[in-house]
C-alpha cells in the first residue's frame, strides 16, 4: 500500500475499505478471466435464434419453369441436379413452364450493359449463365422484333424493291442527263465542270464553267452545245439542284416542248448514267494532270474526245459510232512525223496518256475481277 493516494475518489473508497479484512493478491491479466465477467451485459450480445435465406425472384421463376418442362421432368443425361437445382456445364437450364426464356433475353439485351447488342453478342451473354434448346434461335427471333433496334440501327439488307429502268429513248439526244463536277481546283478561272449525257448513244459534252453560275449561264450552254447540234431534247434528267429546280429553268424548256425531269430526293441512281460519267472523267483528268492539277481545263476537250471514242460496254460500240454510224478517226503518231517542238511534244503526252489510261483499266478490270471471282465457281460442262 505505498501507492499515494491523490484524488478524492480514491479517499472515498479507502474510507469504505477501511471496514473490512482483506488481502490484497496479484493477479495476471491473462488468468483474470473472472473479472471481464462484471463488464459484460449479456443481454446485449446478439444471438442467432433463426436463419432466413432470401431466395430470388428470378430463381423461383425458374424453378417454376421446369414445372410443364418435359425436358426436364425426364432429367436428360445432360443436366445435372445441384442443390435442387438443374445445370448444364455450370449454367442453370430454362425450361418452358413460362416466358421465363423471353425474360431473360430482354433483360439481357435491353439493359444498359446489353446496349442493344446483336444477336452474337447477346446469345453469349446469356450463355455464360443461363442454357436451353434452340437458345440462339429464340434471340434472333427476339432481337428481330425488338422496336427500339428497327428504329435506331442501320439497315444492312438489300435495298427494299425492285430496280425500275427508265424508258430507252428512240432517237440520239432525244433524252439527256445533266450533272456537275464541283470541287475542282481553279484552271483558267474555271472551277466546275458541267457533264451533258445523251441517254441513248451515251455521247457526252463537258463544259468548264465559273463559279458561282446560275440557271441563265447553264441554260445558254445547253443551247450553244447541244440544242445547236443535235436539237431541243424531249426529257432533260437531273437532279434537285437550285439550277434544275428554278422557274427559268422550268419555264424556258417548257416553252421549247422539254420536259423536265428530277430524280428522287436522296436517290442519286435515278441519274446513274451521268454519276457515272463523271467517275470515268474525274478518273481521266487525275491520270493525266498529275502533279499540275491545276491544269485540267487544258484537258477537257481530250477528255471529252476519249470518251466519245472509247467502247462502251452498255451499247457494245463507242459513243461516237453509234451517233454517227461510223469509227472515230485515230489518229497514230509516229517519232520523226512532225518537227514543231511544241506540237511534238503534244503528240508524245498524249500517247503517254493513251497507255497509262489502258494499263488503268487493266488493273481496274484485273481487281474488280478478282472482287467477282471471291463469289464465283469454275465449273466446266461436257457438251
Amino acid at each position: 500500500m505505498e501507492q499515494k493516494l491523490t484524488t478524492l475518489l480514491q479517499h472515498k473508497w479507502l474510507s469504505k475499505l477501511l471496514g473490512y479484512d482483506y488481502m490484497v493478491v496479484y493477479k495476471r491479466g491473462k488468468d483474470n478471466l473472472v473479472t471481464d465477467a462484471l463488464s459484460r451485459k449479456y443481454e446485449d450480445v446478439p444471438q442467432c435464434n433463426a436463419i432466413h435465406t432470401v431466395v430470388p425472384l428470378w430463381k423461383q421463376e425458374l424453378t417454376a419453369s421446369w414445372a410443364t418442362d418435359k425436358w426436364a421432368q425426364e432429367l436428360s443425361a445432360s443436366l445435372m441436379l445441384v442443390d435442387g437445382e438443374l445445370m448444364k456445364d455450370g449454367c442453370w437450364y430454362v425450361g418452358t413452364g413460362n416466358d421465363m426464356r423471353e425474360k431473360i433475353i430482354k433483360n439481357v439485351h435491353s439493359s444498359l450493359e446489353g446496349g442493344h447488342s446483336g444477336v452474337t453478342a447477346t446469345t453469349k451473354r446469356i450463355q455464360e449463365r443461363f442454357y436451353w434448346p434452340n437458345l440462339q434461335t429464340d434471340v434472333l427471333k427476339f432481337v428481330r422484333e425488338c422496336d427500339t433496334c428497327q428504329r435506331c440501327k442501320p439497315e444492312h439488307v438489300a435495298a427494299p424493291g425492285m430496280l425500275q429502268p427508265l424508258p430507252i429513248p428512240n432517237n440520239a439526244w432525244e433524252t439527256m442527263s445533266l450533272d456537275f463536277i464541283e470541287g475542282l481546283p481553279k484552271s483558267a478561272g474555271k472551277e466546275v465542270i458541267l457533264i451533258m449525257v445523251d441517254k441513248l448513244t451515251k455521247y457526252g459534252h463537258f463544259i468548264a464553267l465559273n463559279h458561282p453560275y446560275t440557271a441563265t449561264v447553264v441554260a445558254q450552254k445547253v443551247l450553244d452545245t447541244v440544242v445547236k447540234l443535235h436539237g431541243p431534247p424531249k426529257v432533260i434528267i437531273s437532279d434537285r439542284g437550285p439550277v434544275f429546280v428554278s422557274s427559268f429553268w422550268r419555264e424556258l424548256f417548257k416553252a421549247m416542248g422539254t420536259q423536265v425531269s428530277l430524280s428522287t430526293a436522296y436517290h442519286p441512281q435515278t441519274d446513274g448514267q451521268t454519276e457515272r460519267v463523271n467517275q470515268c472523267l474525274e478518273m481521266y483528268l487525275r491520270c493525266v494532270t498529275g502533279l499540275k492539277p491545276q491544269s485540267w481545263c487544258s484537258w477537257l476537250p481530250m477528255a471529252e474526245l476519249w470518251n466519245n471514242t472509247c467502247h462502251h460496254s452498255a451499247i457494245g460500240m463507242s459513243p461516237f459510232k453509234a451517233l454517227y454510224n461510223q469509227d472515230p478517226p485515230f489518229v497514230n503518231y509516229q517519232v520523226g512525223d512532225v518537227t514543231n517542238v511544241r506540237y511534238k511534244q503534244f503528240l508524245q503526252d498524249r500517247t503517254k496518256v493513251q497507255h497509262l489510261l489502258k494499263e488503268n483499266l487493266l488493273k481496274a478490270q484485273e481487281r474488280m475481277q478478282w472482287y467477282a471471282n471471291k463469289k464465283r465457281t469454275n465449273r466446266q460442262f461436257a457438251v
